[in-house]
C-alpha cells in the first residue's frame, strides 16, 4: 500500500501531492490508534492530550450545576512538637483529594493513568483547600514541590501533597501536668461553599491514617479520629468543614523528678529546724531563708515554661501548699524564739526578786511549767518548797530547792523524771514537740487528698 502510494505520488503534479499527503497522514494515523495506546506513544505536549487549552480551568467542574463531590483523606507522617506557651502543634501530613473532571479525560485502551508533578497544577482546577486557625504551614520543596497530579482516562484526578502545619489548639491547664489534651486539625474550603464544592472523607474513619512509629516525649498519643459539620459564616455562608482530632496524654514521671520530688523534700527538710536546739538561732534560720528560697526558685521555673493563664493549675495548688509548709516553719520558730525570750526574761526578773537563801550547800533552782498543781510539787520526794514565793506566782512559777547529795542525787533525779516526764521542758519548747507531729501528718494528708483527686 505504501509503494502504491509512492508510485502516485511521483505521477501527480505538486499541488495534488499535498492533499495526497495529507489523506496518507490521516489514513495511518487512523490505523496506528487502533492498534497502540496513546499514552504510551503520544510525543506532544501533555497539554494537547488533555486538552487544557481547550477549556476553561478559572471554573469548577460542572459549573453552574450540583455541587462537586471531593474526597479527602490523610495520613500523618509525624507529630513534630506540641508547645504549651504558644497554645499550637506542629504535624507533617501527606493530603490527598479525590474528585472528577471531564475535561480532563482522555482516550485509553488500558485505562492507565498519567502521573504528573506540581507544573501542571497550576493550568487546571484544583479544589481550595485551607486549615483554619493555622499559623503558619507550607509545602515541601526538598528536591522538587513535593506535588503529585493523577489523571485517570475517565476524568477522576488524585491530587495529592506533602504538607507541614502549624495550628492553634486550645489547652486546658486546670489539672497540669495530671491533663490530657485534645486538639484539632481543621480542613475547610475558601472560596466555595456547601453549594458548590461538598468536602468529605473519602472512606469515613479510614480516610486518616497514621504512621505507628509516632511518639512524642513528653505525651501519649491515646487516639485519632475524623469528624466533619457545617461552619456558618455570617457574610457568606455555610462551608463543608473536616476534622482531624486526636488526644494526647501528658506522661507524669518528667514532672514527679523535676517539680514534685524536690518541692516534696524542700518541705521535709524544712521539718529539720523542729529537732535543732531553739537556741541555735544561725542554723534555723539559715535552714528556714534556705528552704523558702528554693521553693521560690521551683515556682518560677514552672510558670516560666507556661503559658500565662488566669486560673490556677494543678501543679500550683502543690508548689504553693508545699510553699505555705516551708514559710510556717519559719513563722513556728519566729514564735519559738520569741516565747523562749519571753520566758528566760521571766526567769531573770524571777531570779533577782527572789534569791536563793535556803543555805543548803550544792544546790540548784529549777522551774517547772505553770501547769503542774501545788500537790504534785509537794509530792516529789525530797523536794521542799520555797515559802517566800508569793501567792500570785504560783500559778505562774513554782521554785524548787534540789539538794545535791552524794547517794540520793541520781536517784532522785530518775524518780522525777519517771514521775514528772516529758511535763518539764528543758532545752526543747512545747511548739517544736507539737510541731513535729503536726506538720508531717497535715502534709501526708494533703497529698493522699492531692493525688486521689487530680490522679
Amino acid at each position: 500500500l505504501i509503494h502504491f502510494f509512492k508510485i502516485l505520488f511521483h505521477r501527480v503534479p505538486l499541488g495534488p501531492q499535498r492533499c495526497l499527503t495529507n489523506a496518507f497522514a490521516v489514513f495511518c494515523s487512523h490505523i496506528y490508534k487502533k492498534n497502540h495506546d496513546v499514552t504510551k506513544t503520544w510525543r506532544g505536549k501533555t497539554e494537547q492530550l488533555l486538552r487544557v487549552d481547550d477549556h476553561d480551568f478559572t471554573m469548577r467542574p460542572a459549573f453552574g450545576g450540583p455541587a462537586i463531590p471531593v474526597g479527602v483523606d490523610v495520613q500523618v507522617e509525624s507529630l513534630d512538637s506540641i508547645s504549651e506557651v504558644d497554645m499550637d502543634f506542629t504535624m507533617t501530613l501527606y493530603l490527598r483529594h479525590y474528585w472528577r473532571d471531564e475535561r480532563l479525560s482522555f482516550p485509553s485502551t488500558t485505562n492507565k493513568s498519567m502521573t504528573f508533578d506540581g507544573r501542571l497544577v497550576k493550568k487546571i482546577w484544583v479544589p481550595d483547600v485551607f486549615f483554619v486557625h493555622s499559623k503558619r504551614s507550607f509545602i515541601h520543596d526538598t528536591t522538587t514541590d513535593n506535588i503529585m497530579l493523577r489523571v485517570f482516562p475517565d476524568g477522576h484526578v488524585l491530587y495529592s501533597m506533602r504538607i507541614t502545619v502549624t495550628a492553634m489548639c486550645n489547652m486546658d491547664f486546670s489539672r497540669f501536668p495530671l491533663d490530657s489534651q485534645t486538639c484539632s486539625l481543621e480542613l475547610e474550603s475558601y472560596a466555595y461553599t456547601d453549594e458548590d464544592l461538598m468536602l468529605y472523607w473519602k472512606n469515613g474513619n479510614e480516610s486518616l491514617k497514621t504512621d505507628e512509629k509516632i511518639s512524642l516525649s513528653q505525651f501519649l498519643i491515646q487516639k485519632f479520629h475524623t469528624t466533619s459539620r457545617l461552619a456558618f459564616y455570617s457574610s457568606t455562608g455555610w462551608y463543608n468543614r473536616l476534622y482531624i482530632n486526636f488526644t494526647l496524654r501528658r506522661h507524669i514521671f518528667f514532672f514527679l523528678l523535676q517539680t514534685y520530688f524536690p518541692a516534696t523534700l524542700m518541705v521535709m527538710l524544712s521539718w529539720v529546724s523542729f529537732w535543732i536546739d531553739r537556741r541555735a538561732v544561725p542554723a534555723r534560720v539559715s535552714l528556714g531563708i534556705t528552704t523558702v528560697l528554693t521553693m521560690s526558685t521551683i515556682i518560677t521555673g514552672v510558670n516560666a515554661s507556661m503559658p500565662r493563664v488566669s486560673y490556677i493549675k494543678a501543679v500550683d495548688i502543690y508548689l504553693w501548699v508545699s510553699f505555705v509548709f516551708v514559710f510556717l516553719s519559719v513563722l513556728e520558730y519566729a514564735a519559738v524564739n520569741y516565747l523562749t525570750t519571753v520566758q528566760e526574761r521571766k526567769e531573770r526578773k524571777l531570779r533577782e526578786r527572789f534569791p536563793c537563801t535556803c543555805g543548803i550547800s550544792h544546790s540548784k533552782t529549777m522551774m517547772l511549767d505553770g501547769n503542774y498543781s501545788e500537790s504534785d510539787a509537794n509530792s516529789l520526794a525530797g523536794y521542799t518548797r520555797n515559802q517566800m514565793v508569793p501567792e500570785e506566782e504560783k500559778q505562774e512559777k513554782m521554785v524548787v530547792h534540789l539538794a545535791m547529795s552524794n547517794e540520793s542525787n541520781s536517784s532522785r533525779k530518775r524518780g522525777l523524771r519517771g514521775h514528772v516526764g516529758l511535763r518539764i521542758i528543758q532545752n526543747t519548747h512545747a511548739i517544736d514537740k507539737y510541731s513535729r507531729l503536726i506538720f508531717p501528718g497535715t502534709y501526708i494528708f494533703f497529698n493522699l487528698v492531692y493525688w486521689s483527686v487530680f490522679s
